[in-house]
């Protein structure tokens, strides 16, 4: 498993509550190698320059960062989320997106020194006043945006890659097969697989508005979807592999569950809230069945800890350093988990 690990920035603090530079530190004060950068976590970084969050000051943000991490030995693995984009039927927003915040996107990238941009499967919502849907679900538009992402990322000097990920309330994408079809269609040699343990079990394993936190058939469904992944997928398109767990909820998240917001899916609101590092108390996916089978197959790229948490509001100064042990310890507790099935594998084990 010659795999290294990394964090989202992210994931050790909001940005409203923790300064960047300070996570930053206590994910390499834990021996973390990497980190996915939110966009967000950068423009609230350059907000606090004279001038605001501008685009020159976003630049001049991420060089900062850059230095910063340079110094830490953290690789910034990649940027993201570069939300609400394949699919999106008004044209005059594609084109905004395609070409100016995506060109805007690539400054950033280059002077991030990161090669990789994050693309979440869109869920944007209806429009608030018509309730008329803003994106299509056909195949061919997704493939075709996507598709044009992608040639004007090989363009780029060095090239960009795209990493997509289905979400699983995604609006038209939601389970990993749909998004390795859309990867296979796109057919680019920069436009890959993102795979996560919580998307892939939160579509097919676990359903947060239901008693007992389960889907229908939940666990044999898992099992065929993890046999046509080992059956299909070719780890040389999968970019990223994120590893964690959630939350199995004392009450199901429907009208009334403090999490409850009317416009979003249950289990959008359940990973914003109820995520948890892997093997931490109180989890119930199946990551180590996922992880076993993306490793299996010869994964052997980066392996981030992507965790968003009602913990990560908490302004406790403390927060960072706490989320950074915690998944550095789940990180561990990951390698030394495969390195023991790869072990007992190897000698025929039961």
């Amino acid at each position: 498993m010659p795999c290294r690990p990394a964090i989202s920035s992210m994931s050790l603090g909001r940005t409203c509550a923790h300064d960047l530079p300070e996570k930053l530190q206590q994910a390499a004060n834990q021996g973390f190698k990497g980190i996915e950068l939110f966009y967000e976590d950068l423009e609230t970084f350059a907000a606090q320059s004279s001038g605001g969050a501008s685009r020159l000051n976003i630049l001049k943000g991420a060089l900062r960062i850059r230095h910063l991490c340079t110094s830490l030995q953290l690789e910034i693995i990649a940027l993201q989320p570069f939300w609400f984009y394949e699919g999106v039927l008004d044209e005059a927003e594609h084109n905004r997106l395609v070409y100016d915040k995506l060109r805007f996107w690539f400054e950033i990238c280059h002077i991030l020194h990161t090669d990789m941009i994050l693309i979440p499967s869109n869920f944007l919502p209806p429009d608030p006043e018509t309730g008329e849907p803003r994106t299509t679900g056909n195949r061919r538009v997704i493939v075709s945006d996507l598709r044009q992402a992608a040639d004007l990322g090989l363009a780029q000097s060095p090239p960009i890659r795209f990493s997509y990920e289905a979400l699983a309330w995604g609006n038209h994408v939601d389970t990993w097969e749909q998004s390795w079809d859309i990867v296979r269609r796109v057919d680019r040699p920069n436009f890959g697989l993102c795979l996560d343990t919580f998307n892939i079990a939160a579509r097919v394993y676990a359903d947060p508005a239901s008693a007992s936190g389960m889907t229908y058939n939940g666990e044999k469904e898992l099992q065929r979807s993890l046999a046509r992944l080992r059956q299909t997928v070719d780890m040389k398109r999968v970019f990223l592999f994120q590893v964690v767990d959630g939350e199995r909820l004392k009450a199901p998240l429907v009208m009334g569950h403090e999490w409850y917001v009317a416009e979003q899916p249950s289990r959008m609101s359940w990973s914003r809230n109820a995520r948890l590092f892997a093997f931490e108390e109180g989890g119930y996916l199946p990551v180590k069945d996922i992880a076993q089978t993306v490793f299996a197959l010869g994964y052997e790229g980066w392996v981030s800890m992507e965790l968003f948490s009602r913990t990560t509001f908490d302004p406790d100064p403390s927060t960072p350093y706490c989320h950074a042990q915690r998944g550095i310890a789940s990180w561990k507790k990951l390698v030394t988990e495969m390195q023991g099935d790869m072990v007992c594998a190897k000698a025929d084990c039961v």
